[in-house]
């Protein structure tokens, strides 16, 4: 910033710039020249005056009746730069911040047996991995967390904004992982209500993807989403294959790939979210696709003003005319200034 005794403070372009926070002080600057032309009126009228008859000497005294309008000048500018302070000059500037709030998503993945079913490309798994990968990769932001399941529920990742983390234990899943046979859907989703039910995060959602009802657990799953609503943790959950029976490719047994809809339409219903069924590749991706519309990230504008204030120059020009005035008055220039 220019320093106070800088001539630019008296530039038009600043003066436009200014918010003037009282401007009325200004309606009274052209007063102050009036004032001082009827007091040399009024002075001149009544000061008794002798004439004498000389030649005057010109520019000899010519930089003395300049001077005589040093005093009076100052005193006007000195006034009229108090009015200016007292308009309070301003300059505001205003600034819009963006602040996103994140979403804490918890994924739930249903690693047992019958998720290596190759009704979905290559299997029901892998298919899974893919698109929540993919459902990963389009939110900004948000806490996310995974959780594995099959006859018991491991917490595989907490909470984080490290997406390329999310993504190296999303390669790593598979059924070994959970060696424990079965299916326990109620277990997983205490877990996911557990790791979330202190976070900050004002929404909560926790997405469950399985093939099957529950088999497993201390935990039934209707419990387990009455307990995520209580806690405000929303609960989306994918049924994922055809409802069909298929032979194992890759085992001798026989498998029963049957997907049963009925649990997992519960569980949403009670969870106050949303029921999804997934029955080959392209309707997974669309289900991930109407998550990522419903659960979209909440945004907020701020408007900060930044305000700054200059009348303190205009008051440290006045107190400089209006001792200029006071030093003509009272010192040795004061004989040479009287009329």
């Amino acid at each position: 910033m220019e320093k106070w005794f800088s001539l630019k403070w008296f530039g038009y372009e600043v003066f436009r710039s200014y918010e003037w926070v009282y401007p009325y002080f200004l309606y009274l600057l052209p007063f102050i020249p009036i004032l001082f032309l009827l007091r040399n009126a009024l002075h001149r009228k009544h000061k008794q005056r002798l004439v004498i008859s000389y030649s005057p000497v010109r520019g000899a005294r010519d930089w003395q009746t300049l001077l005589r309008f040093v005093q009076p000048v100052s005193v006007g500018l000195g006034i009229g730069l108090i009015l200016v302070a007292l308009a309070r000059p301003q300059v505001i500037s205003e600034r819009t911040d963006q602040y996103s709030e994140g979403i804490d998503i918890m994924l739930l993945l249903d690693i047992s047996d019958s998720m290596m079913e190759k009704d979905l490309s290559p299997n029901r798994l892998e298919a899974a991995k893919l698109v929540a990968r993919q459902f990963i990769k389009g939110r900004l932001q948000d806490r996310i967390g995974l959780i594995v399941f099959a006859g018991e529920a491991v917490s595989l990742c907490p909470l984080t904004t490290d997406y390329e983390l999310l993504y190296g234990f999303l390669d790593e899943i598979s059924p070994a992982m959970v060696p424990t046979a079965g299916t326990a859907i109620g277990s997983a989703l205490a877990v996911a209500v557990n790791r979330m039910r202190e976070t900050p995060g004002e929404s909560k959602v926790a997405i469950l993807i399985s093939d099957g009802d529950n088999t497993s657990g201390n935990l039934g799953p209707a419990t387990s989403a009455q307990l995520a609503n209580a806690f405000g943790v929303k609960v989306y959950t994918i049924s994922v294959g055809k409802q069909k029976k298929s032979m194992r490719t890759d085992s001798a047994a026989v498998s029963n790939a049957l997907v049963d809809e009925t649990e997992l339409k519960n569980i949403a219903g009670l969870g106050n979210g949303k029921y999804f069924r997934a029955s080959d590749n392209s309707a997974l991706e669309g289900v991930f696709k109407q998550i990522d519309q419903l659960e979209k990230v909440k945004s907020r504008d701020v408007v900060s003003r930044d305000v700054t204030d200059f009348y303190r120059i205009y008051l440290y020009w006045a107190v400089l005319f209006l001792l200029i005035a006071i030093g003509t008055k009272s010192t040795f220039m004061a004989n040479i200034l009287e009329d």
